[in-house]
């Protein structure tokens, strides 16, 4: 008995992550960031299976020199509408498939007529609550193992599964976030430029604007007090 027990560390390791492996092949996650131009929309594809979960979450993180908003349109596979939002800077959708097929996430800009704007969304399909439970996937494990069903519950090995489990979906929400920190970020910092341009420009002018009304009052100081010329001439005829 004792010889069995000294390979058991590696078998569980080994049955871990073929489970590991087999659930996270259940689920799909995709982050991208997109630019959509002015008087335009651009969609995107994805195929899902009844009974999966779709969860889809977008942030406009740059607005070139206009507002961060962007609508957004999600539709099943006949085209009809699931979600619909008008010039919102950010959003998050949940969606329960009852309907397999290719499902379409639309970000339209067409209301901007000048401004083209920087979108990042992430997009996550997986199957809630599914467990390893058939056959097949059970005999996978007993030809890498030799080990039997009831031999893996006398392991606790869905105990383990299960611990494994909860990092898993810990370490996800930790880099979900991380990724909408990062996207917030990227949004303030293109605001802060945009704002820094702005004060610049707008200083630029209000100094421009100062060096030309003392030089014109320089200049009709001069032409007042002058003894000759054609403003001296100027002058008089007016009176002054």
């Amino acid at each position: 008995m004792q010889a069995n027990w000294r390979g058991m560390p590696g078998l569980l390791l080994l049955a871990a992550g073929l489970l590991l492996g087999i659930q996270d092949s259940l689920a799909y996650d995709k982050e991208m960031t997109v630019y959509v131009d002015a008087l335009k929309s651009e969609c995107l594809y994805h195929t899902v299976r009844q009974g999966e979960t779709i969860d889809f979450e977008y942030q406009v993180i740059d607005g070139g020199h206009g507002d961060l908003d962007i609508s957004f349109t999600l539709m099943d596979p006949i085209g009809l509408v699931i979600v619909s939002d008008f010039k919102k800077p950010e959003n998050v959708h949940r969606h329960d498939v009852t309907k397999e097929g290719d499902y379409r996430f639309c970000f339209d800009n067409t209301f901007s007529m000048f401004n083209r704007k920087t979108v990042f969304f992430e997009l996550i399909v997986e199957r809630e609550g599914e467990e390893l439970q058939s056959d097949t996937q059970w005999n996978e494990v007993d030809e890498l193992t030799g080990l039997s069903r009831d031999e893996y519950y006398d392991m606790k090995v869905q105990d383990i599964m299960d611990f494994i489990g909860r990092i898993r979906l810990q370490l996800n929400k930790a880099r979900q976030l991380q990724d909408v920190l990062r996207s917030h970020e990227a949004r303030d910092r293109n605001l802060a430029e945009s704002n820094f341009q702005k004060v610049n420009h707008w200083s630029m002018l209000q100094i421009s604007a100062m060096i030309g009304v003392g030089l014109i009052q320089v200049f009709v100081l001069r032409s007042i007090f002058a003894t000759g010329g054609r403003m001296h001439d100027l002058w008089r005829k007016l009176g002054i």
